[in-house]
């Protein structure tokens, strides 16, 4: 392997082998021969698989646990306030570009969560849908944000209300998005001196959360006949062709990376953890709502109250616990045992029709070699995932068909999707099974001839 090798990394957020591999790789002919002449496979993701932190995960090789990330909202103190949001300055641990950047070698950045605000890179870096819109510094360099927006033509960080009802225009804004994103990645790699080249592409996580109903027999809100029936499959089409593109531009001069920071499944609506957490006397309210009210807009009797949840494609419960929480309940002493209580009566919430479900739940410590900053006392995936974890409070039901943010067709699944075709390997092509997002980075370095570092958790892919 030639020490000055290249690698171009494309993401695709939230992209699920069971449809990539198992359902239409036959209709996508470029992915299908990254398939047949590289190395794929199935990539596990961080628990929880939330695009923050598994994109950090992956550029780090570090687990959620060592980064201090479950999410995209954290506890930043031990109190009763709003949960603070991930940005760029959570993420301390190196990046391959750090690394790289050691080694004299320039990146090329677009759009991989979180790295906004921006910080320097031995190269350039167009920042993540974090940014929110384009009026800020979204660049480093900041004079890079004008030819960012000249040679896209108008650059789009996410798509607004992708859970509204207006389908149309949601399939137009992801479209338009996707198609700048690429025009800017295929102008740069024409023009701009690279050794990695990395782009991610939230397209595919916001087409899934819009129209996975329209295809998928087994939603709950199927619907079937309709003008969207394919969307996400042409979508992916689109893609496969734009990625073809980029492929054709580096030639043989790189290694190609496809990969996902997690997968997709349909949504089949979600549990009201703090409804049942109330129901069996761990949160207690001063007033009980009469209709579905967000979580912080509770009257909460925080002296009597043992444990509440925080909504998400997952769930969070954390305990009250006492000298760490203001007006703390539980004991250090009756610490463990009240948290198993509770991890044993989630995981024995059986469905609407009394079937059981296959929810699990994760304490800190067991998953994490590491625990820094302030993990979830419990992290809950109900259902396999197929349903979400609902925060408010006053629905009179365990159930609810939507989550607190509107509308949503698609949640989250464990693994994403990994391909790398090098033209210079061609004997050890095939599946790969154990791959994990960790693997990520010390194979981008594998690959340029750097020997990743000993501290970084995963193994090089190849």
């Amino acid at each position: 392997m030639s020490y000055s090798k290249k690698v171009v990394v494309i993401g695709l957020d939230g992209a699920p082998p069971e449809l990539i591999f198992d359902r239409w790789l036959d209709e996508l002919p470029t992915l299908r021969r990254l398939t047949s002449n590289g190395v794929y496979g199935e990539l596990e993701s961080t628990i929880p698989s939330i695009t923050c932190p598994a994109w950090a995960s992956m550029v780090t090789g570090r687990n959620p646990g060592r980064l201090g990330i479950y999410g995209f909202r954290n506890r930043t103190r031990y109190d009763y306030g709003q949960m603070s949001f991930v940005d760029s300055s959570w993420v301390k641990e190196e990046s391959v570009w750090d690394i790289l950047a050691r080694w004299g070698r320039r990146s090329v950045l677009l759009g991989i969560p979180p790295t906004y605000p921006p910080k320097p890179v031995n190269g350039l870096l167009v920042s993540c849908f974090l940014a929110g819109d384009t009026s800020v510094t979204y660049t480093f360099p900041g004079g890079f944000k004008q030819e960012v927006e000249e040679l896209s033509g108008g650059y789009i960080l996410d798509v607004k209300d992708f859970r509204t009802g207006e389908k149309r225009a949601v399939l137009n804004s992801i479209y338009q998005m996707t198609e700048r994103r690429f025009r800017l990645a295929k102008t740069l790699l024409r023009k701009k001196d690279w050794d990695l080249f990395m782009l991610v592409e939230m397209g595919t996580d916001r087409i899934q959360h819009a129209f996975w109903r329209f295809f998928d027999r087994e939603h709950p809100k199927y619907c079937p006949d309709t003008e969207f029936s394919e969307t996400i499959l042409d979508y992916y089409k689109y893609l496969d062709r734009e990625i073809n593109e980029i492929i054709n531009i580096v030639g043989d001069g790189a290694t190609v990376i496809v990969v996902s920071d997690h997968g997709a499944k349909r949504f089949e609506g979600g549990i009201c953890v703090n409804e049942w957490l109330t129901a069996n006397g761990y949160l207690r309210l001063n007033k009980p709502p009469d209709k579905p009210t967000p979580f912080r807009e509770l009257d909460i009797d925080w002296r009597r109250t043992t444990a509440w949840a925080e909504s998400g494609f997952y769930g969070r419960v954390f305990l009250n616990v006492r000298g760490r929480e203001p007006l703390g309940l539980v004991s250090a002493h009756d610490y463990h045992r009240i948290r198993n209580e509770i991890a044993q009566g989630l995981e024995a919430i059986r469905g609407p029709q009394g079937g059981r479900l296959g929810t699990s739940v994760f304490r800190p410590q067991d998953i994490y070699p590491e625990v820094r900053g302030i993990a979830p006392d419990l992290l809950v995936y109900f259902d396999d995932q197929r349903l979400r974890s609902i925060g408010s409070v006053g629905h009179h039901s365990l159930w609810a068909e939507e989550n607190d943010t509107g509308s949503d067709d698609a949640n989250h699944s464990q693994y994403g999707i990994f391909m790398l075709y090098n033209p210079a390997i061609k004997n050890s092509c095939g599946k790969r099974d154990g791959l994990n997002i960790k693997d990520v980075a010390p194979t981008i370095l594998t690959q340029m001839g750097i020997s990743p570092p000993a501290d970084m958790e995963g193994r090089p892919i190849g």
